[in-house]
């Protein structure tokens, strides 16, 4: 990457004002500040407040006078709807998520992979009344973080899990000392081994979460399915069904994916 910075003239202005239109687009709704923005993003605010403003006059982003906090922009929503198109998969995947939701009686989601992130795009809310909030559309995590990105990462060509490591050395400082390789590694080979990843609230204490990867027509774990919850509810005694239930619904979308997308 920093050589195609180097090599590509232009690159790195396009690469940081991508980096802010992600971080603007996870903040969802309420959108976010400028400070956060510029920290998130490694930018000086001066730096960060420029490229925002050259978005803004593009329409990719807007800005509230209010709260002076950055949102998501219109054109964003049209340029979306043309690639939806070509990549959207929720109209295939809505009724899917709603049934495990209803099953598990948890809040359910399908999260797509993007690079080395994975994103959330969808979200239905279980009937239990105390709910996880860890997770909702638009929000990002790195490979291997959430359970959504562990069941994807753990799926990838063992190549390609390797080289995902070599580019991200530096996990555990951002997300605990349970996200250096090796006990990521360990939990890799135990999703493998089951199938579905678990997340035993090693992002939010007492928030679990289990995944289970999409495949696409390649076989290529491209999406995911995951469910969030208090910890007791994920306990030995429950933890086996609702893996099976998820799984079972991973399966039948992969299926209508690779029946659909030709």
């Amino acid at each position: 990457m920093e050589h195609a910075s180097r090599s590509v003239p232009g690159a790195q202005a396009i690469a940081r004002a991508a980096s802010l239109l992600r971080l603007v687009t996870a903040a969802g709704e309420n959108g976010a500040s400028l400070a956060s923005l510029a920290h998130d993003a490694d930018l000086s605010r001066s730096t960060a407040h420029r490229l925002l403003s050259a978005l803004r006059m593009e329409g990719l982003v807007d800005r509230d006078e209010e709260t002076t906090r950055w949102m998501p922009g219109p054109e964003l929503f049209l340029m979306g709807t043309v690639a939806a198109a070509r990549y959207d998969v929720t109209a295939l995947a809505r009724d899917i998520v709603r049934s495990l939701a209803v099953k598990t009686e948890e809040s359910a989601f399908l999260s797509v992979r993007r690079g080395d992130e994975t994103v959330c795009l969808l979200r239905e809310e279980g009937s239990f009344p105390i709910r996880s909030f860890v997770l909702s559309e638009g929000v990002r995590f790195p490979l291997g973080v959430a359970s959504a990105g562990l069941a994807i990462l753990s799926f990838l060509p063992e190549h390609e899990a390797n080289a995902y490591f070599e580019r991200h050395p530096h996990l555990g400082e951002r997300w605990g000392r349970t996200h250096t390789r090796t006990p990521l590694r360990r939990r890799l080979a135990e999703t493998q081994e089951r199938g579905y990843a678990v997340n035993p609230g090693l992002i939010v204490e007492g928030s679990w979460g289990m995944g289970a990867a999409v495949f696409d027509r390649a076989g290529r774990p491209e999406w995911a399915l995951s469910l969030t919850g208090v910890e007791f509810r994920f306990g030995p005694d429950r933890s086996p069904q609702l893996g099976r239930t998820l799984l079972a619904h991973a399966h039948e979308l992969s299926t209508r994916i690779a029946n659909t997308r030709r």
